[in-house]
Parts: C-alpha cells; structure tokens; sequence
C-alpha cells in the first residue's frame, strides 16, 4: 500500500512508469518499524560432544533479523540500521525460519537428538498484539525439513525432550 500511494505521489509530479518504478526499486519503502526479541535455545548434553558457545548463537539470532539493534546510536547510524531493515524486512516466522537453518548449518556435527527452539517476538508499534513465531525440534527432525523441504506433522516439544532419557 505505502508503494502504491508513493507511486500515486511520484505520477502527480510528472515522472512516467519508467521513472517510477526505478525510484521504487532504489528507495526503502517502509511501513512501520518493529523492534524484535529473539530467543534460541538448544539443548545437547555435555556426553554428546558438541561444543556450542552462546556468542555463537547470539550471532545468529542477530544475522537472522531484519538488522541489529543497538542501545545507542547517532542519526547518521540509525538510518543505516532503518535502511538495512527496510532492504530486508523479515516477518517472524522468516526470523524463527533462518535461525533454526543457522543453527543446523553452524553445527553440522551437532547429535541428531539434539533439540533447537527458535522463538521470535515482535513488539508491534501500532497495535495492542505482539507477534510471536516458534520452530522447535529434533536437530534429525529440523534437518530433514531443510534438506527435503517436507513438513514434519509433530515436532518434539522442549518439554517431551527433557522429558524423554538421554543415550
């Protein structure tokens, strides 16, 4: 909606078709910013060998968003970081989606029984919900989804995990 008033706006100026979509393929067109919270947890026991630093995926959780946020910025950086989210824009089920393929791509060691939870929440600015996105599983389970591009039906809970005996 906000391209299609912005290419009303730039015909009623005078720019032909031409013009006007060569403004809107270079010119971020924004519609309301959303600050997101990511959460990823994965759950490997010491005995399954596979080293995972929490930098590691706090990286990932970042490189899976729109943009990074930071807690203080000047103008000049802000319109970079609102640039770089507009050019990218991912809903939260897009930012579950790429954390779960960078955690499975980040530890391709990682044990098949292994359990990943991405959870992404964006607070919304201009309604009274926020939105939240979740993907979990078996790292076997996630991996076959990424690999075959088949929806699994159920998909382990973190409770049934912890619940169920480790090898």
């Amino acid at each position: 909606m906000v391209a299609d008033l912005a290419r009303e706006r730039l015909y009623e100026q005078g720019f032909d078709a031409d013009e006007v979509e060569r403004i809107i393929d270079v010119v971020p067109i924004a519609t309301h910013n959303q600050r997101g919270i990511g959460t990823l947890y994965v759950g490997c026991p010491e005995s399954w060998a596979t080293d995972v630093d929490a930098r590691d995926l706090l990286h990932i959780v970042e490189q899976s968003m729109s943009s990074e946020i930071y807690g203080l910025l000047k103008r000049p950086d802000e319109l970079a970081v609102v640039e770089k989210a507009h050019s990218q824009p991912r809903f939260v089920e897009d930012c579950a989606r790429e954390m779960i393929r960078r955690v499975i791509d980040a530890y391709p060691d990682m044990h098949e029984e292994a359990f990943v939870m991405a959870r992404q929440e964006n607070l919304e600015t201009i309604h009274r919900h926020n939105v939240v996105a979740e993907r979990y599983g078996t790292v076997a389970d996630l991996r076959r989804e990424l690999r075959e591009g088949l929806h699994i039906r159920h998909h382990l809970t973190m409770r049934e995990w912890l619940e169920s005996p480790a090898d």
